[in-house]
């Protein structure tokens, strides 16, 4: 009985799979080679060499140019304190004016308002006053109440005589029957140059300065009057009517 256990033990394990050994490896499949992909993967490496190659060439491509620091309205020349430096890209398609050339950039006039920020180029400046012919520009120092919210440069106003002045005006028109010249506006149509705001961290004196562009004949009798602190601009919308808002 012995002798047939031990027989019968052995072709159970005779039957049962070899099992591989603790440092045999199972076989792999051959790996599949794609030559294309691989190519795409060196193509795209070297674009994006070449491309971050220009980019640092490019970036070192600069010039000095003159930036805009406070606004300059029309006819006006370029001061110091208004402008500042600043690196660009060179491009010869923009007349860029360089740093070196300001000395040469206060004799020129502003050909219209150039608002804070822009980089100056040679086509907002030119010789002489800047100004169209026949125009001049004058400053006016309006309180609130003379002027209408929103005033930008560009606007297109009229200016009235307001105050005791026109008042006696009125009076006098009314007396004499000359009333069709009563309330009559100052200029009928004048273009907003340049309004300058209170700058930030700066205490307002509670008058807005204006610069108007207008006739050079009516700039005298508007002169006055602002002067004395008798002017009132009405704003005109596009149709030409006015508009006191």
């Amino acid at each position: 009985m012995k002798i047939q256990e031990r027989a019968g033990g052995g072709n159970n394990r005779a039957s049962a799979p070899a099992q591989p050994g603790a440092g045999e490896r199972l076989p792999t499949p051959p790996r599949e080679r794609k030559p294309a992909l691989a190519a795409l993967a060196v193509l795209l490496i070297l674009v994006g060499a070449l491309g971050a190659t220009v980019l640092v060439l490019r970036a070192g491509d600069r010039i000095s140019a003159i930036k805009i620091e406070k606004e300059i309205p029309v006819g006006a020349a370029v001061t110091d304190d208004a402008v500042t430096e600043v690196l660009v890209a060179a491009d010869e398609s923009v007349n860029y004016v360089e740093w070196s050339q300001l000395a040469s950039l206060k004799k020129l006039k502003a050909k219209y308002t150039i608002p804070k920020g822009a980089v100056a180029v040679g086509e907002m400046f030119a010789e002489g006053t800047g100004l169209p012919e026949g125009k001049v520009n004058v400053g006016l120092s309006l309180k609130e109440g003379q002027y209408p919210s929103g005033l930008k440069p560009g606007d297109t106003v009229t200016a009235y005589r307001v105050g005791d002045a026109a008042a006696k005006s009125r009076n006098d028109g009314a007396e004499t029957g000359s009333g069709s010249t009563a309330g009559a506006p100052l200029v009928e149509s004048a273009q907003i140059a340049l309004v300058r705001e209170a700058e930030e961290g700066t205490v307002s004196s509670g008058t807005l300065p204006v610069t108007v562009t207008v006739d050079k004949a009516v700039a005298g009798p508007l002169a006055q009057a602002a002067n004395a602190g008798e002017v009132a601009l009405v704003r005109l919308p596009a149709g030409g009517a006015a508009d006191g808002n």
